[in-house]
Protein backbone atom coordinates (compact mmCIF):
# COMPACT_ATOMS: atom_id res chain seq x y z
CA UNK A 1 0.00 0.00 0.00
CA UNK A 2 1.45 3.34 -1.05
CA UNK A 3 0.92 6.24 1.33
CA UNK A 4 1.36 9.94 0.63
CA UNK A 5 3.67 10.55 3.57
CA UNK A 6 3.87 14.27 2.74
CA UNK A 7 0.10 14.63 3.22
CA UNK A 8 0.16 12.53 6.40
CA UNK A 9 3.04 14.57 7.85
CA UNK A 10 1.39 17.89 6.90
CA UNK A 11 -1.96 16.85 8.33
CA UNK A 12 -0.68 17.65 11.84
CA UNK A 13 1.93 20.25 10.80
CA UNK A 14 4.74 17.80 11.53
CA UNK A 15 3.74 16.95 15.08
CA UNK A 16 2.97 13.57 16.61
CA UNK A 17 -0.81 13.35 16.73
CA UNK A 18 -0.66 11.60 20.10
CA UNK A 19 1.85 13.54 22.22
CA UNK A 20 2.33 16.66 20.02
CA UNK A 21 6.14 16.40 19.94
CA UNK A 22 7.72 17.69 16.74
CA UNK A 23 8.71 14.92 14.32
CA UNK A 24 11.32 15.22 11.60
CA UNK A 25 10.10 14.43 8.08
CA UNK A 26 13.46 13.04 6.97
CA UNK A 27 13.58 10.62 9.93
CA UNK A 28 10.54 8.65 8.81
CA UNK A 29 10.86 5.08 10.08
CA UNK A 30 14.39 5.51 11.48
CA UNK A 31 14.21 3.95 14.93
CA UNK A 32 16.32 5.86 17.46
CA UNK A 33 16.69 9.02 15.34
CA UNK A 34 15.63 12.36 16.80
CA UNK A 35 12.05 13.09 15.76
CA UNK A 36 11.62 9.66 14.16
CA UNK A 37 8.05 8.87 13.20
CA UNK A 38 5.80 6.31 11.58
CA UNK A 39 2.39 6.31 9.98
CA UNK A 40 -0.14 5.43 12.63
CA UNK A 41 -3.64 4.10 12.07
CA UNK A 42 -5.90 6.02 14.43
CA UNK A 43 -8.32 3.14 14.37
CA UNK A 44 -6.07 0.06 14.11
CA UNK A 45 -6.59 -2.19 11.11
CA UNK A 46 -6.88 -5.08 13.59
CA UNK A 47 -10.01 -3.34 14.91
CA UNK A 48 -11.57 -2.58 11.53
CA UNK A 49 -9.57 0.53 10.62
CA UNK A 50 -8.67 1.25 7.01
CA UNK A 51 -5.74 2.66 5.05
CA UNK A 52 -7.89 5.64 4.08
CA UNK A 53 -6.23 9.03 4.56
CA UNK A 54 -8.60 10.12 7.32
CA UNK A 55 -7.37 7.22 9.47
CA UNK A 56 -3.64 7.87 8.97
CA UNK A 57 -1.57 10.22 11.12
CA UNK A 58 2.06 10.96 11.87
CA UNK A 59 3.10 9.56 15.26
CA UNK A 60 6.50 9.46 16.89
CA UNK A 61 7.76 5.90 17.07
CA UNK A 62 7.50 5.57 20.87
CA UNK A 63 3.83 6.69 20.83
CA UNK A 64 2.96 4.49 17.87
CA UNK A 65 4.55 1.44 19.43
CA UNK A 66 3.02 2.13 22.85
CA UNK A 67 -0.45 2.55 21.36
CA UNK A 68 -0.13 -0.64 19.30
CA UNK A 69 -3.50 -2.08 18.34
CA UNK A 70 -4.78 -2.55 21.86
CA UNK A 71 -5.45 1.07 22.87
CA UNK A 72 -7.64 3.75 21.35
CA UNK A 73 -6.12 6.99 20.16
CA UNK A 74 -8.30 8.86 22.67
CA UNK A 75 -6.90 6.80 25.54
CA UNK A 76 -3.26 7.29 24.55
CA UNK A 77 -3.72 11.01 23.89
CA UNK A 78 -5.25 11.27 27.36
CA UNK A 79 -2.09 9.76 28.85
CA UNK A 80 -0.29 12.75 27.29
CA UNK A 81 -2.82 15.31 28.52
CA UNK A 82 -4.30 15.88 25.08
CA UNK A 83 -7.78 15.61 23.64
CA UNK A 84 -7.15 16.05 19.92
CA UNK A 85 -4.52 15.92 17.21
CA UNK A 86 -2.40 18.98 16.38
CA UNK A 87 -3.97 21.29 13.80
CA UNK A 88 -3.20 21.22 10.08
CA UNK A 89 -1.36 24.26 8.66
CA UNK A 90 -4.57 25.87 7.38
CA UNK A 91 -6.50 25.37 10.59
CA UNK A 92 -3.46 26.53 12.58
CA UNK A 93 -3.35 29.83 10.61
CA UNK A 94 -7.08 30.31 11.12
CA UNK A 95 -6.83 29.65 14.86
CA UNK A 96 -3.89 32.06 15.21
CA UNK A 97 -5.87 34.79 13.42
CA UNK A 98 -8.82 34.24 15.75
CA UNK A 99 -6.52 34.37 18.78
CA UNK A 100 -4.91 37.59 17.52
CA UNK A 101 -8.32 39.20 17.01
CA UNK A 102 -9.53 38.14 20.46
CA UNK A 103 -6.31 39.43 22.03
CA UNK A 104 -6.63 42.75 20.20
CA UNK A 105 -10.23 43.23 21.30
CA UNK A 106 -9.65 42.29 24.94
CA UNK A 107 -6.46 44.26 25.41
CA UNK A 108 -7.84 47.19 23.39
CA UNK A 109 -10.79 47.41 25.76
CA UNK A 110 -8.49 47.15 28.78
CA UNK A 111 -6.12 49.75 27.34
CA UNK A 112 -8.98 52.18 26.66
CA UNK A 113 -8.90 53.00 30.37
CA UNK A 114 -5.80 55.06 29.46
CA UNK A 115 -7.45 56.80 26.52
CA UNK A 116 -7.24 56.32 22.75
CA UNK A 117 -3.48 55.77 22.77
CA UNK A 118 -3.86 53.11 25.49
CA UNK A 119 -6.55 51.38 23.45
CA UNK A 120 -4.34 51.28 20.34
CA UNK A 121 -1.31 50.13 22.30
CA UNK A 122 -3.37 47.51 24.17
CA UNK A 123 -4.87 46.20 20.93
CA UNK A 124 -1.45 45.96 19.30
CA UNK A 125 0.08 44.12 22.24
CA UNK A 126 -2.97 41.86 22.60
CA UNK A 127 -2.89 40.91 18.92
CA UNK A 128 0.82 40.07 19.13
CA UNK A 129 0.34 37.94 22.24
CA UNK A 130 -2.74 36.19 20.84
CA UNK A 131 -0.98 35.33 17.59
CA UNK A 132 2.02 33.85 19.40
CA UNK A 133 -0.03 31.38 21.45
CA UNK A 134 0.05 27.73 20.37
CA UNK A 135 -3.46 26.98 19.08
CA UNK A 136 -3.03 23.25 19.71
CA UNK A 137 -3.23 23.77 23.46
CA UNK A 138 -6.60 25.54 23.44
Amino acid sequence: MAYDINAIYDRTSGYCHICARKVCFSNYGILGAKGAWEIEHSRPRARGGTNHGNNLYAACIPCNREKSHQWSTRTVRGWNGRKRAPLSPGKRREAKQQQALAGAVLCGIAGSVFGPFGAILGATIGAAIGEKQNPDWR
